[in-house]
């Protein structure tokens, strides 16, 4: 009598062109499948005589073999992304997914070849992780309809798409509530590059925490690089325009770190004259200051953790939230933003 060999979603999904996350979804239909997907998918588990298109092949070890591509617009060594991958395979390791580690290095050709090479493995899911043009919200990657695909630190455009990010304006009302609750309240800031989504956001959200007091910002931000350099020019050119400021809202540590020098170059106190708070809590660059800055955490593990969480709930079918998830920062607080001994004075330049 000949044994029939039992037909296994990888046998459906080699046939149909998928991977085998998507043969489960589609004959579950527990997922959310491309109807051509779906009918691709249909059509290739009748050729292989499954006597049921509503019920999926039995699972076996090699089936759960899954694999996620990660794709990162920039290198993943980089400050911001490599924190996000640490949260990202913390959460797989729980599953025992596997995963590649694709560095789009900035550039959408890169990024591009990289989700088609994907696509073509047949991975379970993609992670697009950071943002072309150094925004935080980014075009849906192209062609990846197939597989379950989140957005990490850069919201894709379409509503219909999950998307995970750092809470960018709660990050800047909390830090400029901090320097508010210090005794400040002639703040200013000094930013990143104009162009840039978080500029406007954190603008806005400072203007807004210091409106509940009656206060507005001493003077227009800021727009610069994500220097040490930009921060000490900035504050250079700052307190020589006569603008009284006690507290400086920083875009992120390495500004923090150049203005805390250019105001003790220029004989100011920090924090007694003048209290300086960053953004991202970089140990290293935010405990050699002096003083030592106070700095927002963005939680970038949490991010990764919880993109990561999303990801595992779509590969096994399960309804997931779709549009942005914004996971809270934290406050750090440091000697940069102590309260004043009231030996400071106004810092003002001729």
């Amino acid at each position: 009598m000949e044994h029939r060999k039992r037909v296994t979603a990888r046998d459906v999904a080699a046939l149909a062109g998928v991977s085998p996350g998507t043969v489960s979804k589609a004959l579950s239909g527990r997922g959310s499948v491309h109807p051509d997907t779906r009918e691709r998918i249909l059509e290739a588990a009748r050729e292989l005589g499954l006597k049921s298109s509503r019920t999926p092949p039995r699972p076996d070890a090699e089936d759960r073999n899954l694999t996620v591509g990660l794709v990162t617009w920039e290198p993943f060594g980089r400050r911001r992304t490599a924190p996000v991958l640490l949260g990202v395979m913390a959460k797989f390791a729980e599953h025992d997914i596997a995963f590649l580690v694709c560095d789009g290095r900035g550039d959408p050709i890169r990024e591009q070849h990289f989700v088609d090479s994907l696509l073509r493995r047949h991975v379970d899911g993609i992670l697009a992780v950071g943002s072309p043009c150094d925004r935080f919200t980014r075009s849906p990657l192209r062609g990846a309809a197939d597989v379950p695909v989140v957005y990490v630190m850069a919201a894709s455009t379409d509503p219909d798409d999950v998307s995970v990010v750092p809470d960018d304006a709660g990050s800047a009302e909390l830090a400029v509530r901090h320097l508010l609750a210090t005794g400040r309240r002639r703040v200013a800031c000094i930013l990143g590059p104009q162009q840039e989504d978080t500029a406007a956001t954190k603008t806005a959200a400072a203007r807004r925490v210091l409106a509940e007091q009656g206060l507005d910002l001493v003077a227009e931000p800021l727009f610069g690089e994500w220097s040490e350099q930009w921060g000490r020019q900035a504050t250079m050119q700052l307190v020589h325009s006569g603008a009284e400021v006690d507290g400086i809202l920083c875009g992120n540590d390495m500004i923090a770190r150049g203005a805390t020098a250019a105001l003790q170059a220029m004989g100011l106190s920090v924090p007694d004259d003048v209290g300086v708070i960053g953004f991202d809590n970089w140990t290293v660059m935010v405990e050699a200051n002096h003083p030592q800055l106070s700095s927002i955490d963005l939680n970038l593990p949490d991010v990764g953790m919880v993109a990561a969480s999303k990801m595992v709930d779509a590969i096994d079918g399960k309804v997931v939230d779709k549009g942005v998830t914004v996971v809270e920062c934290r406050l750090v607080p440091r000697e940069s933003t102590a309260v004043s001994s009231g030996n400071g004075r106004p810092p003002t330049r001729d």
